[in-house]
């Protein structure tokens, strides 16, 4: 795995279009009894939740591979699965985080932070934000980051390493997917401090080639 393959990779999923029937959004308990929320643009988080509205609209071509909790699809399969039915999405709760796996939806499709991550480095399955920094070696500062290295946070989240916006090393460019910004793989700005602040550690994958 290059550091140039694992960004296309992630573009590929940044730039992924794709159309949904109203069959895909969904709000309810599925066949198993877990919640499942599609980050469809009727969804509007509750007035204690500091999460983002749904985005995606159907019948419309919507860009970019929407957020699941334990999703761990690639976009020709997200397609296909979107083709059998499958909701196209599935929010973030506390109460997933805290019966992990038990709260993944296989009737749910899309892509989560960790998950994300493992396809970008195309590892053989999805590895958790508990596991990823296994994989690595972590690296004594933010400012030794270089393309495709990790920005994790154990049981919490995972962002991709781009690039620096500035010499000083102070703001970069990373690619995640999860709320904030919003419920879908994107690519944009944030500060070292920012994630210092909240715990972050930069990793660096052992299998990732210059």
């Amino acid at each position: 795995m290059t550091r140039a393959e694992s960004l296309r990779i992630a573009e590929s999923y940044r730039t992924h279009r794709w159309r949904a029937s109203v069959a895909n959004a969904f709000h309810g308990d599925d066949v198993r009894g877990i919640r499942v929320d599609t980050p469809d643009h009727r969804y509007e988080p509750a007035a204690d939740d500091d999460s983002r509205p749904g985005w995606w609209v159907p019948g419309k071509t919507n860009v970019g591979i929407p957020y699941q909790w334990g999703g761990f699809d690639t976009p020709i399969s997200f397609d296909h699965a979107l083709k059998s039915g499958k909701y196209a999405g599935d929010i973030y709760t506390l109460r997933k985080r805290a019966l992990l796996d038990d709260a993944v939806s296989d009737q749910a499709c899309g892509i989560d932070c960790s998950g994300f991550i493992s396809r970008c480095w195309r590892l053989d399955r999805s590895y958790s934000t508990r596991e990823l920094a296994g994989l690595c070696e972590e690296l004594a500062d933010f400012s030794e980051l270089k393309a495709g290295d990790l920005v994790n946070k154990n049981n919490v989240h995972a962002l991709l390493f781009v690039e620096w916006v500035d010499t000083g090393k102070t703001r970069f460019v990373a690619y995640e997917t999860g709320s904030p910004p919003t419920w879908k793989v994107l690519r944009h700005p944030i500060s070292v401090a920012y994630v210092a602040g909240l715990h972050y550690r930069p990793y660096r994958y052992r299998g990732i080639k210059d």
